[in-house]
């Protein structure tokens, strides 16, 4: 049994860590993006900018929770 939770914790792991990265690199909003000219007094956010925070969070999420798998499949 602990051996198939550390084979699913470290390919979530790994898998989430690379997505991250990839989030990081291609869809943060780049300098020359109109996001400076965005008014921010309005509820709604820039749909780049959006989408970038939620695949980041969905990522780290995603991180944090294989390393807990980790820890967990240690402890037990």
């Amino acid at each position: 049994m602990d051996l198939i939770l550390y084979i699913i914790a470290c390919s979530l792991f790994l898998v989430s860590t690379g997505a991250y990265i990839y989030v990081n690199i291609r869809l943060r909003p780049r300098d020359g993006s109109d996001l400076d000219d965005y008014y921010w007094e309005f509820e709604d956010e820039h749909p780049e900018y959006a989408r970038y925070l939620k695949w980041s969070k969905i990522t780290l999420s995603a991180a944090c929770l294989a390393v807990l798998l980790f820890f967990l499949t240690i402890v037990i």
